[in-house]
């Protein structure tokens, strides 16, 4: 996770009482994404994801923005169709990961999100947004189109209309808009970000974790199955689900009227 020597991490990580905190860490240059920030990301997502004592991830950005994008100036020093497309593809498959990440991951935007830094927002399963936080899908303004799975994630959330909209204008939209485009779950005060934001991770802690990371798989698909097919992965699902342990304890805390202690088998 370190870049070189001297140099600070470009991706800080920290774990406790079961919640995985990964924060981008370049926040003199608003944590866009350059080949350091990319390969640390990819390694912090690939541990979190194989460790069995993380059962939420929260994402977020150090300093005054979540992450701004591509970093212009590095995209500039990619001169060769072969480097930027090893590096456009790289960086798509973050978004990758965190979808495909076996539990949930909550984003916590703590400042503007654009270009790429709005997709890995989107590729998060719940979205919690400071107040002052700010969203742009920003290629058009550069001359580049929405990478990082943009434009399969954000016409699903706002509708194709709306996300050509979006993406044609470039436009800046507030924490309230993207509340109301159902692009966030949250708006939350600047300075109750992050409590309301581990406040919400720790509940997902008590939760049972094989049911999360089935329902995160079967609705992340939902746009491309259809309902006979939804049915036989529920059954599936469910005649799992149905033999753990943690369905008995369900079962049992309802009985007694208590909260369950899920141990995740």
């Amino acid at each position: 996770m370190n870049t070189a020597a001297n140099t600070e991490p470009s991706v800080l990580y920290n774990k406790s009482n079961g919640i995985a905190t990964i924060a981008m860490n370049r926040p003199a240059a608003m944590n866009s994404l350059n080949q350091d920030l990319v390969d640390a990301m990819t390694g912090v997502l690939a541990e979190v994801a194989r460790d069995p004592e993380v059962r939420v991830v929260v994402l977020t950005g150090k300093g005054k923005a979540f992450c701004a994008g591509g970093d212009l100036m590095y995209l500039l020093s990619l001169t060769t169709a072969p480097a930027a497309r090893k590096f456009i593809i790289e960086a798509g498959a973050i978004t990758s990961a965190l979808m495909d990440m076996p539990k949930p991951v909550i984003a916590m935007v703590n400042g503007v999100a654009a270009g790429a830094g709005f997709n890995l927002a989107l590729a998060c399963d719940i979205v919690f947004c400071a107040k002052s936080a700010r969203f742009s899908q920003s290629f058009a303004k550069v001359g580049l189109v929405p990478d990082c799975g943009g434009q399969y994630l954000l016409p699903r959330i706002v509708g194709p209309y709306k996300a050509k909209e979006l993406m044609f204008t470039a436009d800046l939209i507030d924490a309230p808009t993207a509340l109301g485009l159902g692009i966030v779950n949250q708006v939350v005060p600047d300075e109750e970000l992050a409590a309301a934001t581990m406040a919400f991770a720790t509940r997902l802690v008590k939760s049972a974790p094989l049911p999360l990371a089935m329902i995160k798989k079967t609705i992340n698909m939902s746009g491309m199955i259809d309902l006979a097919t939804t049915l036989e992965i529920e059954t599936e699902a469910q005649t799992v689900c149905m033999q753990t342990a943690d369905h008995k304890e369900g079962v049992a805390a309802f009985k007694d009227k208590r909260e369950p202690n899920f141990i995740g088998k």
